[in-house]
């Protein structure tokens, strides 16, 4: 089975020749390894020198969703696997996805389990975000389960669902993912192949207060684009996911004395239903 990777990095020189250096070592190599540099000012294209059967591609920077989704596009294969640059795998990670996908060809998209380091040392990883198998919506909705890097996906997917979208600078894996388990099956590898780096400054999800308002817009946009109700989206899963969040956020906003999102957050909760 061949597989390509995609690797999007920005200014991330000191990390990405880890990263790289974890899909070379893997058991099972992928037949092409795209990198895309969304418009990178470090000595990032000098790495590459190192490894000359990469793909590169520059780009001005456009954002992450931009950069996975022009290296999807370059894709040749069938079969895709995501690596974010500050991230690396355990050596067996995609041989152990592509033999789970041999043994059950229904399955066109999978993912593994994780370990998180942080400061050069491993945490342990909260249990809201346990890994599940088959029709996992439902656990999706609340927050982001699935880690890009984790993923092998069938390019086929795309076409049905569309790609990442460029428009939400962070969250834009929650939002592809909610559209995803809402029609496919789920296969995973339940072993911690995946390491994930973080607490880095430069990491979108350190930058942003208030993860839940960038959620809650693929969740609106999820009911828009189903606005009756489909056998593939549970309405009434999601509207009631919605209240959740956005009472949280009116809670916040509330405590910081927001009145613009006070009145923002208010009117979405009528619209759902809710009596002020």
């Amino acid at each position: 089975m061949n597989i390509s990777v995609v690797i999007p990095t920005y200014n991330r020189y000191e990390v990405l020749k880890r990263a790289l250096n974890s899909v070379y070592a893997q058991t099972h190599q992928p037949t092409e390894v795209i990198v895309i540099d969304d418009g990178s000012t470090d000595s990032t294209s000098q790495i590459l020198q190192d490894f000359p059967s990469i793909i590169y591609r520059y780009q001005e920077n456009r954002g992450v969703s931009s950069a996975r989704n022009l290296g999807i596009s370059l894709c040749t294969n069938e079969w895709i696997a995501f690596l974010d640059s500050d991230d690396e795998w355990h050596e067996e990670k995609l041989a152990l996805q592509i033999s789970l996908h041999v043994s059950d060809d229904s399955l066109k998209f999978s993912y593994t389990d994780e370990r998180w380091i942080r400061g050069n040392k491993e945490v342990n990883i909260p249990k809201k975000f346990h890994k599940h198998s088959g029709d996992i919506f439902v656990q999706c909705l609340s927050h982001c389960i699935i880690a890009p890097s984790s993923v092998v996906i069938h390019k086929s997917i795309f076409d049905d669902i569309g790609v990442f979208d460029e428009s939400l600078e962070v969250c834009e894996d929650y939002d592809l993912w909610l559209r995803l388990t809402c029609r496919y099956k789920v296969g995973l590898v339940d072993k911690a192949l995946t390491i994930k780096h973080g607490g880095d400054d430069d990491q979108l999800s350190t930058k942003h207060w208030g993860m839940d308002r960038f959620r809650v817009q693929a969740l609106e946009k999820l009911l828009a684009l189903h606005p009756q109700g489909t056998s593939h989206v549970r309405e009434a899963e999601v509207k009631e996911m919605l209240i959740k969040k956005y009472t949280l956020l009116l809670q916040g906003a509330k405590k910081h004395q927001k009145q613009e999102n006070i009145r923002a957050y208010e009117a979405s909760l009528r619209k759902l239903g809710v009596a002020d």
